[in-house]
């Protein structure tokens, strides 16, 4: 996929004064938000799993050579192929040689966002072949020419209007004056013309949440089902799935399935969870005749040996997007390429490198509430202060703001001098915002009130009330 990372202050502008989106995004907050703190509440044991989960992770990455030796060696006993590939370039050439080996025109596709990260549907393209999106929302957004803007739910930014003026457009063989105005009949007609691609396929592509070294298994979950038809009835299964996706039992792999779904949707367990162990067996009565792995590196083993480890335990959740203020104020297109929210802003710095995707790290709140949600208890916050400090060393950040922080250093060496320029300052504030208890717009900080409102400082310093505060507890 190509990188529009450069471009986050544009794309935040654009987003911002999009009104369809900004009504897309105000909905957010009452879905999965709610949903994964229910479905927590729902099971005492939720925090304990986290920690179980973070531990076969950090295990994992201790270990990841072997695992992943272990992973082909199963996968090639029970008949399948697996091939290492070091870059997205090397992939894609892998992926049109397995296709054209197969005689394929038509190739199926289940949602994998390590295939928006290399590009498949690109490349596909470009090599002659028709691929076909089969999770709804990625084949909408396949219909509309755009990345996702979710991980886990790639067309939330669009509405019904949207998608219906999107299926009028693709489908001209039916007729202009079907109903499309309600999801229903949406839905009815994508599944029609999905099943006439999934029973003409010769290869069906699918990601993985999951590859279990002790089985040579492949974990998918998802809630429609679209995933076990792309790999069940092509004659040819391609798996392509980024090398920290391992891990070393069946056991573990249900421990982490626990907090998955309840991170992701807020579901107890997602409607399809399948394991998938090689081709067709003797006797099978359905799965496919060949069964290849495309394991990608695509800069994982940097980050492994890096600062940046641990955002490796990473299962693509969402839950961090989900939460984040940001995200909930610009979506996912501003961020410029695959990934979003706190979880993108570490990640397409890492991957793609931190000159193309600079400012984002600075499109964070850093309140922490990423790093609360997280099952694999990433500590988000501080990698991207580590990006930060990067930044601020090698002289990128913009100069009025190292101005303004080497100003804020000075003054801060002199507590008494910093006491009353804080003081004062509040106070000022406060009689200026006493009567609505918030200001709109302020000079000087519109970065913040472009998209919400600032309190209105109530009186006191955060200093004065600690002090205060630390004199009753005495």
């Amino acid at each position: 996929m190509q990188s529009t990372a450069r471009r986050f202050t544009t794309n935040v502008r654009e987003a911002l004064h999009d009104d369809k989106l900004q009504v897309a995004l105000a909905r957010f907050p009452d879905g999965f938000p709610v949903k994964r703190r229910l479905a927590a509440e729902r099971l005492p044991e939720f925090d304990a799993l986290r920690d179980d989960a973070k531990a076969i992770k950090d295990h994992v990455l201790e270990h990841l050579d072997y695992y992943l030796e272990r992973f082909e060696a199963k996968v090639t006993e029970r008949g399948g192929r697996v091939h290492w590939c070091t870059d997205a370039d090397e992939a894609r050439q892998r992926l049109v040689a397995l296709c054209r080996e197969a005689g394929a025109t038509i190739v199926t596709k289940a949602k994998s966002m390590i295939g928006e990260e290399i590009g498949v549907n690109e490349c596909l393209e470009e090599a002659g072949f028709t691929p076909v999106e089969t999770d709804l929302g990625e084949y909408i957004i396949q219909l509309r020419r755009e990345p996702p803007s979710h991980i886990i739910a790639p067309a939330v930014h669009l509405s019904k209007d949207q998608v219906a003026a999107a299926f009028r457009a693709a489908h001209t063989d039916l007729p202009d004056d079907r109903p499309l105005s309600e999801p229903q009949e949406m839905l009815d007609e994508a599944r029609a013309v999905l099943r006439r691609a999934f029973l003409a396929s010769s290869v069906g592509i699918t990601g993985a949440n999951m590859l279990v070294a002790e089985t040579g298994s492949i974990v998918l979950v998802t809630n429609e089902g679209n995933a076990d038809l792309t790999q069940t009835i092509p004659p040819v299964q391609i798996v392509i799935a980024s090398i920290e996706k391992i891990v070393p039992t069946l056991e573990d792999a249900a421990t982490i399935l626990r907090v998955l779904a309840r991170s992701a949707t807020g579901q107890d367990l997602s409607v399809y969870t399948t394991f998938t162990t090689g081709p067709r067996r003797p006797g099978d009565l359905d799965g496919p005749e060949q069964f290849h792995v495309i394991l990608l590196d695509n800069g994982r083993t940097r980050m492994l040996g890096s600062e940046f480890r641990e955002m490796l335990r990473c299962i693509r959740c969402g839950a961090c997007i989900n939460h984040c203020p940001v995200y909930g104020a610009i979506g996912g297109h501003a961020y410029g390429w695959v990934y979003s929210g706190p979880m993108g802003a570490v990640l397409i710095p890492n991957l793609i490198g931190e000159d193309e995707a600079k400012d984002l790290p600075n499109a964070s709140t850093l309140c922490g509430r990423c790093e609360e949600v997280c099952p694999m208890r990433i500590p988000l916050p501080r990698m991207l202060r580590q990006l930060r400090d990067r930044q601020f060393e090698a002289g990128q950040t913009p100069a009025m703001f190292r101005f303004g922080l080497r100003w804020w250093a000075r003054l801060a060496r002199w507590p008494a001098l910093y006491r009353l320029a804080t003081g004062s300052g509040v106070r000022v504030l406060g009689r200026l915002g006493r009567r609505k208890g918030r200001f709109r717009t302020m000079p000087f900080a519109g970065g913040w009130t472009g998209a919400r409102d600032l309190p209105a400082p109530q009186g006191r310093t955060f200093q004065q009330w600690w002090t205060a505060e630390k004199g009753l507890r005495q």
